[in-house]
């Protein structure tokens, strides 16, 4: 399976806690098996990206959204940040992540015909 990619699409937002944990457990499952994963945030997805959000966000026993966002950044799993969804929820300048790369909407239309897979949270 070397060399496959799978692309995960993130576009719920704080509002959805149950739906958040998925791309990145996914993610560093498919790190694991050897695949190249990515994620990428539109729309209100982009919500768990802002500093200090993702810490706020807490399931069951699992670890806090923040620990499995970290953990998935140490794995050295891209994560890719719409700019016209910044655009549209009226972002000019915000307080994203350091690992998020702002990228244009052209990317999506991209990655998907790049990756070998694509889900959608």
């Amino acid at each position: 399976m070397s060399g496959e990619k799978i692309l995960y699409v993130q576009t719920s937002g704080t509002d959805r806690p149950e739906r958040l944990y998925s791309p990145f457990i996914l993610a560093q499952t498919a790190k694991a098996m050897d695949l190249e994963p990515a994620i990428y945030f539109l729309g209100m997805g982009l919500t768990i990206l802002r500093k200090g959000e993702a810490e706020k966000i807490k399931m069951g026993t699992f670890s806090s959204l923040k620990e499995v966002m970290d953990q998935t950044i140490k794995a050295g799993i891209k994560f890719y940040v719409c700019e016209q969804s910044k655009q549209m929820l009226g972002w000019d300048e915000t307080n994203l992540i350091e690992e998020a790369q702002v990228v244009g909407a052209a990317t999506l239309n991209d990655l998907v015909l790049e990756y070998d897979g694509v889900m959608w949270f």
